[in-house]
């Protein structure tokens, strides 16, 4: 993958797809990230009884291998700072366009939020997936995460639908949302 810059410091961005030595940090780095994005929200027991299915090594470990799963790490000054995840598959309903993939998991350390590399990680899936071929990216976000649907609508993403995400027994609505890859 190719390096870009920051737009405020610009430290230089190496974006790449996961090797299988990067499993271990980015099974880490993932569950971190994501209970940091949704702990807030959502209750103690609905977070841990998620946490346990989707971030054991075990399940991270059938998702990484997954000939159809691409992960593409953001590291900066050689550390991880942002990750994304890409499936292909059959895509819902409600997503129309052409040669579709989903964009299943996209999120962005902490101390880097803010600071242009969520678009430059967006950048980077959307030309990955023109380079594979996909003509449509979809995704799911919760109705409730009000920064991740602000900085989806920016890239022009539409929302198409939606559908239940069970978050311990809490039935959560996601919405779909897609775009076509190129604009």
């Amino acid at each position: 993958m190719r390096p870009t810059k920051l737009l405020t410091n610009n430290k230089p961005i190496v974006f790449r797809r996961a090797l299988p030595e990067d499993a271990e940090p980015l099974l880490e780095f993932a569950g971190r990230t994501y209970y940091e994005t949704f702990a807030p929200l959502n209750t103690s027991p609905n977070m841990q009884a998620y946490m346990t299915t989707a971030f054991n090594p075990a399940q991270f470990k059938k998702e990484f291998e997954d000939p159809q799963a691409t992960f593409l790490v953001a590291e900066i000054d050689s550390k991880l700072a942002g990750y994304a995840k890409l499936l292909e598959g059959e895509a819902p309903q409600c997503v129309t366009g052409d040669a579709p993939i989903e964009l299943v998991r996209f999120y962005i350390d902490v101390p880097w939020q803010g600071s242009g590399l969520a678009s430059a990680l967006m950048e980077e899936c959307l030309d990955v997936a023109r380079q594979e071929g996909f003509k449509t990216v979809y995704l799911g976000v919760w109705e409730k995460n009000e920064r991740a649907k602000a900085f989806y609508r920016k890239w022009e993403f539409e929302r198409v639908g939606q559908h239940i995400f069970h978050m311990g027994d809490d039935p959560q609505v996601d919405w779909w949302m897609m775009r076509r890859v190129s604009l």
